[in-house]
């Protein structure tokens, strides 16, 4: 066995024990002793193989992340996109219930934090809200709704876990949730049966373009978009044109 493959499986298994031991301590700490005594290591192998203690509850918030990321895999993509949305808001409040301790590590501010878990979840929503803009059900862009739907989410479920008796509305998560998608979200847009979605956002926009033009580009620009909206418009749904 490599030494690289020897300092994987370590790594592995103090990320386990530190998690542990943040589940059943009182104060939610971890205390890097403890953890190079229950895996069988000295303190020196902590810090080669994760700087600090900062370095290890970064590693375990982004382990928590890999768990995460393995549950919305497992939630396969239905043709509805804003039905995933709710699912996935419902999900990830399941998460924050079933594992306070890593979920409060994994979105609570910590100094000087370099774990990338936050933003990987920010990618997985943004990834879900671009389908959403995809059947014209989008208000603003991917980006900003992700803002405002994971501030929302991680405030509710950071608040749930930490105050349960002041946040004890049943109904919360599903009042906010409900609230953050009626200022992002909007109904789809049909789209006549057996077309192309790409073909009938193309013919939308040269409609629009056509009746209001655009400013945000010179006419050049403007005629060149046009001859490309309309290539997408005239093809037919085998991939030919007509």
């Amino acid at each position: 066995m490599s030494t690289e493959t020897v300092e994987t499986a370590l790594r592995a298994t103090m990320i386990a024990a530190a998690e542990q031991q943040l589940v059943s301590s009182d104060d939610q700490d971890v205390a890097t002793r403890a953890v190079c005594e229950a895996v069988g290591v000295s303190q020196p192998v902590l810090y080669r193989l994760f700087g600090d203690k900062r370095g290890l509850l970064d590693a375990v918030a982004d382990a928590g992340f890999e768990r995460y990321a393995a549950l919305k895999a497992a939630q396969p993509a239905s043709g509805d996109p804003i039905a995933d949305l709710r699912a996935g808001w419902d999900q990830h409040m399941e998460f924050a219930r079933a594992n306070p301790a890593l979920y409060q590590l994994m979105f609570a501010p910590r100094p000087r934090a370099h774990s990338v878990a936050r933003q990987r979840i920010f990618g997985l929503l943004e990834a879900q809200l671009v389908r959403c803009a995809a059947v014209g059900a989008l208000r603003t862009e991917p980006a900003v709704a992700a803002q405002l739907i994971l501030s929302a989410n991680v405030g509710v479920a950071l608040n749930r876990i930490a105050q349960p008796d002041l946040f004890d509305d049943p109904a919360l998560s599903v009042r906010m949730r409900d609230a953050v998608f009626s200022a992002v979200l909007t109904a789809p847009v049909p789209i006549a049966d057996g077309e192309p979605p790409a073909r009938a956002a193309a013919r939308r926009l040269r409609s629009q373009l056509q009746v209001t033009g655009t400013d945000a580009l010179a006419p050049a620009e403007a005629g060149l978009l046009d001859l490309w909206l309309d290539r997408i418009v005239s093809l037919e749904p085998g991939g030919g044109t007509s």
